[in-house]
């Protein structure tokens, strides 16, 4: 049981217990499960310790599933557990505090899911009561689940599935339920259940990766709607402000703050970090021209900027109304490098209008934006190598840099109309069904499509891509280290002795993906002092370095332990050769650079203390993590 009280102008939450009491502030103290296919809902205080020990985000939603699921459950099947978990900072004075995570056993992967998303809805979802929120169950119907500050109810759906992309959705039940709600929904690839679907909120924000949005679709659950202005109990909460207010981000976020990420887009692509013509070719020879799309190319069109919730960097951009060929609406969200890279340089497109309504489209129906700008071109290859017609592609011309068709069967993708079902579920699948050697063009680890970054440019990715719980994810592999936190240096342009370097920057980094904040805004904080006191102000528990990177390898290993019980080891893909050891015809900066993964695999292995065979972590690793109570089948000694 718990209470919430005022004192001295300042939020307490007590949770009363057999043993006694304990304060557990940064916190609103609940979980709400909701199980659909019988319509019960049960509200759980939320454990100190495994809050403390995890954070929130990924970190606390990988233990919960660990412990509440059974293993190898159908991703799609009522057994499931479908999660929407925020952070103890989101919603706070902390710097960047935007973020919530959704996590799941992933559809696309078969092993451990999480997708994150800044806008409002994680501090909302606070605000509204809870710090997290799992379904189990599907529904015999649609439905959407309701919460006005702690008050929860499961309402009928009907009336917007089938008929409602997640923009409309969300106007929808807006005029339903007041402009005062925040709502995160899915759209037509969600409900088709295409695994390269994910979760909007905030017109445009999207919780995008592992497949998400099929889970939530699979529940017949079109949206989660929050309202609520409950306060989130601070340790020190002047403190919290005053901190926010004498922190200064570095002068690294100003081209942030006029471009976004597109401001890296141009460089990178002289350095040779995007992907290019499906990752067989380098900018120089077939993407000479990338100032097209970028930056200040995007500004020219782009109305105003915006941001997430409370943020200084406010790297959002909407886009002026499309009056050309492609009349995307005022307001469309602006490209930024992921996208720039995904339905841009790989495609061999430079006609910025295309890039803007393709992203468009992600954003309205709900689609990865990366996965379906690396399944567009994998398409394109394959029909410029003869594997596929017009007659397959339902008479468009998938040829390089053809922006009409790369538009047009990204909307198909939404819909699996056509042949846009035969790729709604990612390249991994698409070659299984289109077969003719089509896999040599897939590029993808353990089912999921390469974001944007080049592992060869950057070899904090070399390891992520391919050693986290999620592949083929850029956020993480952590690029930048806050100058100011104790341990060993990390350098991301060697292979050779990355570890502990990269172990430690990696577990800061789990941490920082599991308090709710933005990670863009942690890196340009100029030293990591006040990273580490937003946290102990919000909480209250006087957390050292050791500790937060001790919780952070914690979470490295549930996430991992999720996907060895699943039967998924990070050993069970090797790189495609194009990506491993560049493309033939590269005569980039890169040019000569391997990926030399054996190396790196050992080395990431033995750092982390899992076995170089099974990657079993040890008993003695998972003892020093207070892990041991977990049930893990460990290998005879």
């Amino acid at each position: 049981m718990s209470l919430l009280f005022m004192e001295d102008e300042r939020w307490y939450r007590i949770y009363i217990f057999k043993g006694g009491i304990f304060v557990a502030n940064g916190f609103m103290g609940k979980m709400l499960w909701v199980d659909l296919g019988n319509g019960k809902m049960t509200v759980e205080d939320l454990d100190e310790k495994l809050a403390r020990d995890y954070i929130g985000g990924y970190g606390l939603g990988a233990r919960i599933l660990y412990e509440r699921m059974k293993p190898n459950v159908d991703p799609l099947g009522p057994e499931n557990i479908l999660g929407f978990i925020t952070g103890p900072l989101a919603g706070t004075p902390a710097l960047g505090g935007s973020r919530y995570t959704v996590v799941t056993k992933s559809p696309l992967t078969g092993g451990w899911g999480d997708a994150n998303s800044g806008g409002t809805f994680g501090p909302n979802l606070r605000f509204a009561g809870y710090d997290a929120v799992f379904f189990t169950g599907i529904s015999p119907k649609p439905v959407y689940l309701y919460i006005d500050e702690g008050k929860a109810e499961i309402r009928d759906a009907s009336h917007i599935w089938g008929k409602t992309d997640c923009y409309e959705a969300d106007d929808a039940l807006k005029e339903e339920l007041g402009k005062d709600v925040s709502v995160a929904a899915i759209g037509p690839p969600g409900e088709k259940l295409s695994l390269i679907s994910g979760i909007v909120n905030d017109h445009g924000r999207i919780a995008a990766r592992s497949g998400v949005g099929a889970v939530m679709g699979s529940k017949k659950l079109k949206a989660l709607v929050v309202k609520g202005k409950l306060p989130i109990p601070l340790a020190d909460e002047q403190g919290s402000k005053d901190l926010r207010t004498r922190t200064k981000l570095s002068p690294a976020h100003e081209p942030l703050n006029k471009f976004g990420t597109s401001s890296i887009f141009v460089p990178l692509c002289v350095a040779g970090d995007p992907p290019v013509k499906n990752w067989g070719s380098i900018a120089s020879r077939d993407f000479p021209h990338p100032e097209k799309i970028g930056a200040e190319a995007i500004i020219a069109k782009q109305k105003r900027r915006y941001a997430c919730y409370r943020c200084q960097i406010a790297c959002g951009g909407l886009m002026t109304e499309g009056t050309g060929e492609y009349k995307y609406p005022e307001g469309a969200k602006k490209p930024e490098y992921e996208i720039l890279g995904m339905f841009g340089s790989t495609s061999l497109n430079d006609n910025l209008d295309s890039i803007i309504a393709a992203n468009d489209i992600c954003n309205r129906k709900g689609l990865d934006g990366i996965s379906a700008g690396g399944t567009v071109a994998f398409a394109i290859e394959c029909y410029e190598n003869g594997l596929i017609t017009k007659e397959d592609t339902d008479g468009l011309e998938m040829t390089w840099g053809n922006h009409k068709s790369i538009v047009a069967m990204t909307e198909k993708i939404a819909y699996r109309d056509g042949f846009g079902d035969v790729l709604a579920d990612g390249v991994k699948v698409a070659a299984e069904r289109i077969g003719k050697g089509s896999e040599q063009y897939a590029m993808h680890m353990r089912g999921q499509e390469f974001a944007a970054h080049n592992p060869r440019y950057a070899f904090n990715w070399a390891l992520a891509y391919k050693m986290d719980a999620t592949p083929a994810r850029h956020p993480q592999g952590p690029g930048k280290f806050v100058p100011g936190t104790p341990g060993p240096l990390f350098d991301r342009t060697t292979q050779k002795n990355m570890q502990p370097g990269y172990k430690y920057a990696n577990n800061y980094m789990h941490v920082v993906q599991s308090l709710g904040v933005c990670k863009l805004v942690i890196w340009n904080l100029p030293d990591a002092t006040a990273f580490i006191d937003s946290i102990n102000l919000a909480t209250g528990w006087n957390l050292t370095y050791d500790e937060l990177f001790l919780a952070g390898e914690r979470i490295a290993n549930m996430r991992h332990l999720f996907c060895l019980r699943e039967g998924v080891s990070v050993l069970q893909q090797k790189y495609p050769d194009r990506i491993a050891n560049g493309p033939t015809n590269d005569d980039s900066p890169l040019k000569g650079v391997r990926i030399e993964e054996e190396l790196i695999d050992r080395e990431y292995l033995q750092a982390m203390d899992w076995d170089p065979v099974t990657t079993m972590p040890s008993r003695k690793k998972l003892e020093e993590l207070g892990m041991l109570d977990l049930d893990v089948d460990f290998p005879p000694a």
